[in-house]
């Protein structure tokens, strides 16, 4: 099963400082408006859940490129995802592909003082990684909240850089 998010060295990096300075961290996938799409970084526990968010996944700031996932991560380095319900069933057939880029971060996320920003990317998932997919469907926060956990991905967390993660299309002549 494909992971929902991956990382590109530049955001699980970006990620690892936002935590070594203010502990264990949360994602939450913006939806628009002021901040663009902007991934929205917090302290864990800071921005309540609701309970039709979905969760896409965990990344994991212990990976490394190319680390197939061997268990769920845990700790600190277990950076929980989660994004509207609204927002999911439009991007449901992506992967979000996470990065950081120069700039200044948006509103109250973490990362708006660091000269550093996160940014998300995505890439449609191929119809067999739908249908693996559709087996394994993303959890809400209701059925987090009641103590399930998520799907272990069988791909990586974090990928080697944007081309790997999402590959262009071919040009024919």
């Amino acid at each position: 099963m494909p992971p929902r998010v991956v990382a590109l060295p530049a955001g699980r990096d970006l990620l690892r400082r936002l935590r070594d300075r203010h502990g264990a961290l949360m994602l939450h996938q913006s939806g628009g408006c002021c901040d663009g799409s902007a991934p929205m970084c917090y302290r864990a526990g800071q921005f309540r859940v609701g309970r039709r968010d979905v969760l896409l996944g965990l990344l994991d700031l212990g990976a490394e490129v190319g680390d197939a996932p061997g268990a769920l991560p845990e700790g600190d380095d277990a950076v929980p995802v989660w994004i509207s319900g609204s927002q999911f069933a439009v991007w449901q057939h992506t992967q979000l592909v996470l990065d950081a880029v120069p700039g200044r971060g948006s509103g109250f996320s973490l990362d708006a003082p660091e000269g550093e920003r996160l940014l998300t990317r995505s890439r449609v998932f191929e119809p067999t990684e739908l249908e693996a997919l559709s087996a394994h469907p993303a959890l809400t926060g209701d059925q987090v909240e009641a103590g399930e956990e998520p799907s272990l991905p069988s791909d990586p967390l974090v990928v080697a850089d944007l081309a790997e993660a999402c590959p262009l299309p071919l040009r024919r002549g």
